[in-house]
């Protein structure tokens, strides 16, 4: 199988005054997003590092879902936070590196071997593996699920 997913970018103006707009080719979403969002106080708005940061939160959890599953545990619950950072380096911009933070409920499943399969999904998902040039680091954290 093979897909191609898209998605929009206009932007009106120079780059400290201008705005933008993205949209998921789905139509699932459409935001605004400026020079502000990125770099200053904005939060009426979006930006790219942000929705890098949705994109890998996303897959992630649910590649990490897909390897409980192959490997005979049933998840119940798994939230991930992707924190995408940005610095000046010389004239331009960098993203040096990406934090994954995972929480999941899973029944039956022991730490180490719940950390063996966080960290190959987070070599595996093809977010994480197209980011590669990023330094990606995971804190993945199993939760004690509640008895039904």
């Amino acid at each position: 199988m093979n897909f191609t997913r898209k998605a929009d970018a206009v932007w009106d103006g120079g780059i400290m005054d201008g705005e933008g707009k993205v949209k998921l080719g789905s139509g699932a979403f459409e935001g605004a997003y400026s020079f502000q969002s990125r770099f200053g106080d904005d939060t009426k708005a979006t930006n790219p590092e942000e929705l890098i940061a949705a994109a890998h939160a996303g897959c992630y959890t649910m590649a990490l879902s897909g390897n409980l599953g192959k490997a005979g545990y049933k998840p119940k619950h798994i939230n991930t936070t992707a924190n995408v950072k940005i610095e000046k380096q010389g004239d331009g911009f960098v993203i040096p590196n990406i934090d994954l933070i995972t929480e999941a409920s899973v029944d039956g499943i022991e730490d180490e071997e719940f950390q063996k399969i966080a960290e190959e999904t987070k070599k595996t998902c093809p977010v994480s593996q197209v980011l590669s040039g990023a330094k990606i680091s995971l804190n993945a954290k199993l939760k004690k699920a509640s008895a039904a």
